[in-house]
């Protein structure tokens, strides 16, 4: 399956996308998407023949918790609206606690890292062959990012990748921008991480651009894609020649022309270095090959006909207490894990509250207009002591009824309109047009 290049698909930047030349195929974030139909641009890039790929966010394959079906269906109707080749996830966690280790369930808003140990290892393999029973298409899952990193670590991410493709057969989407990251952050090899993956198992890969701070690289999507990322693009093009190539970009978003201009740089990167790959498939084996028979990983087997391995006894509630302590202590404040570097789990924990605010202000973008400057020390402050346990638009109305508890915003006008906001949207069943009509006329009588 050729995918040829691509980009990501976000409703901010649909016209540009459309406008762009040389679009082979898009990636959608699945969750954003409704299953019943699909937004009047993705149409109209399928019907020119565009392939839409979902990119899901929150099956959290990672975690200790087998997948959720609700979710997994969900995903599988996405799959089949688009008419995809195959869909795609992430290898990490996103949410601890539950009925496994009798606390309540934490929520992370973000992809965090799977520890690299046996125990997680066999989770994940059930996890994936849960998913691929319930998909329509093929599955594919992502390598993250991670300002953090495990103690005790079993496997290096390569093995961990390969081992993973052997035992289930899943393919894999590997983001060259999260190989830079863990570089920075964490001292991994990008180029030792692809010398030890099986690269024939890629289904296509990840461009994008972050910053760094303060000697910590942050994945932003936000940010041009820099010149290191582009030289581990080319490192992973030396070795194989990925089905597709994508850029991902989910914030700031800047002009059409941008876009194409950094669309054109992943071309010439990829064309520099096709030389390279064809000269090492002129040899008599390549690098990645010796390299991973130095490792011991073997080659992945067919998927056809592969049993699945049953996870060893413990390994689920063992998985269970190691997650739900590390979320625990980034979004909650508890005691870090043992062996842990507390410093990295300051600058995880700052970050997953700045993500908090920063898709609240999105989902619910009438709480910073009535909060004004005060919205963000203000969520900051809130999600300091309250974990999110649901979705962020339950998160948006407890931060609402927080601040109202609390007896905010003290200008009455923005504290009547917060007010009608939440009582607008807590109720069991939204409010009807004839409500919604005299609520709206009512706040405008109020803001004046």
């Amino acid at each position: 399956m050729k995918l040829g290049i691509g980009i990501g698909w976000r409703p901010e930047i649909a016209d540009e996308v459309e406008a762009l030349a040389g679009i082979d195929w898009v990636e959608a974030v699945a969750e954003n998407l409704c299953a019943d139909h699909l937004p009047d641009s993705l149409v109209r890039l399928r019907e020119r023949g565009v392939t839409v790929v979902p990119h899901g966010v929150a099956l959290g394959l990672g975690g200790a918790d087998r997948p959720d079906p609700g979710r997994l269906a969900a995903l599988a109707a996405r799959a089949e609206l688009l008419g995809t080749p195959l869909v795609t996830e992430h290898i990490a966690f996103v949410r601890a606690g539950g009925p496994l280790t009798a606390s309540p369930r934490l929520e992370a808003g973000h992809l965090l890292p799977v520890a690299r140990t046996r125990d997680a290892l066999d989770v994940l393999c059930e996890n994936v062959r849960i998913a691929q029973d319930s998909l329509p298409v093929p599955l594919a899952l992502e390598n993250i990012a991670a300002l953090i990193s495990w103690p005790g670590e079993e496997l290096t991410e390569g093995q961990f990748l390969a081992e993973l493709v052997e035992r289930t057969g899943v393919r894999l989407l590997i983001d060259v921008a999260n190989l830079h990251t863990n570089h920075v952050n964490l001292g991994q090899d990008p180029a030792k991480a692809l010398d030890e993956l099986p690269v024939e198992a890629i289904a296509y890969v990840h461009v994008a651009g972050g910053v760094e701070k303060n000697g910590v690289w942050h994945d932003t999507h936000a940010h041009p894609v820099s010149a290191p990322v582009l030289e581990v693009l080319a490192e992973l093009r030396s070795r194989v020649d990925p089905p597709g190539v994508l850029l991902e970009r989910d914030d700031a978003f800047p002009p059409g022309a941008e876009l194409a201009g950094e669309l054109d740089a992943i071309r010439a990167t990829l064309r520099r270095a096709a030389t390279v790959h064809t000269a090492a498939e002129s040899g008599e084996r390549t690098d990645t090959a010796e390299a991973r028979e130095r490792t011991g990983v073997a080659d992945p087997a067919p998927a056809e006909g592969r049993a699945a391995d049953p996870v060893p006894a413990g390994a689920r509630d063992r998985t269970a207490v190691a997650q739900t302590a590390l979320l625990s202590a980034l979004v909650a404040g508890t005691p870090a894990p043992e062996g842990s570097d507390h410093r990295r789990l300051r600058v995880q924990s700052r970050a997953l509250a700045a993500k908090r605010a920063d898709v609240v202000a999105k989902v619910a973008p009438e709480l910073p207009e009535i909060l004004g400057d005060g919205y963000r020390p203000a969520f900051l402050a809130y999600a300091g002591g309250r974990p999110m346990s649901g979705g962020y638009r339950r998160d948006a109305l407890d931060f609402a009824e927080h601040v109202l508890i609390a007896g905010g915003p003290a200008d009455p006008v923005a504290r009547r309109r917060l007010t009608y906001w939440w009582q607008d949207r807590s109720g069991a069943r939204p409010p009807g047009r004839t409500t919604r009509l005299v609520r709206a006329a009512r706040a405008v009588l109020v803001g004046k």
